[in-house]
């Protein structure tokens, strides 16, 4: 073989090379390029998703302030047809007491009109809180007396009830308490 023949088998050889080369890169170029357009397929699928979750927790939240405001105005009405039964009984009373009714008559009427407002309350959870000692939790002393005749913290005189609603304090009870006498 020439050195001519030599030259031109190494640069066919080359160009072989060269050639295979180019057609690997070339495939892994397609390879790469179909790679990548899963993955902006597979991107605008999680995209497309995410707008959706955005757009039904959006509903979901809108639904839910929705609902408590049902909730509240249906509670308020609730509340509400409970006070106009107690106001036709004050109606009823006031009545009566325009008409020259015995004080009597009223007397019953207001009894009424304070035993149906404190069933009210007592169905919605309310209670008064009895006050014996003072419980600082419940009461708040606005006076206090000093008094060998009654023990330390004891409730003299309820100026105000208090409430709790369902276990927690509503409004605390202003009392008048007993303190013991200093020794002098």
């Amino acid at each position: 073989m020439s050195d001519k023949e030599k030259k031109e088998t190494k640069e066919n050889c080359c160009n072989e090379i060269s050639n295979a080369a180019r057609d690997v890169k070339i495939s892994e170029l397609e390879i790469l390029k179909q790679s990548l357009e899963e993955k902006k397929k597979e991107a605008e699928n999680f995209y497309e998703q995410l707008l959706r979750l955005k757009a039904d927790f959006e509903n979901f939240r809108k639904r839910s302030e929705k609902e408590k405001i049902d909730y509240l105005e249906w509670g308020k009405e609730k509340i509400l047809v409970k006070q106009i039964s107690i106001d036709d009984v004050l109606e009823q009373a006031l009545k009566s007491a325009k008409n020259g009714g015995k004080v009597v008559d009223i007397i019953i009427g207001l009894e009424m009109v304070t035993k149906e407002f404190a069933k009210m309350i007592k169905e919605e959870g309310v209670e008064e809180i009895k006050c014996e000692n003072f419980d600082p939790q419940f009461c708040e002393a606005l006076d206090t007396v000093e008094t060998d005749d009654h023990e330390d913290g004891k409730i003299l005189e309820v100026y105000q009830k208090g409430y709790t609603i369902n276990g927690r304090l509503l409004r605390a009870a202003k009392v008048k308490v007993a303190k013991k006498a200093e020794n002098k």
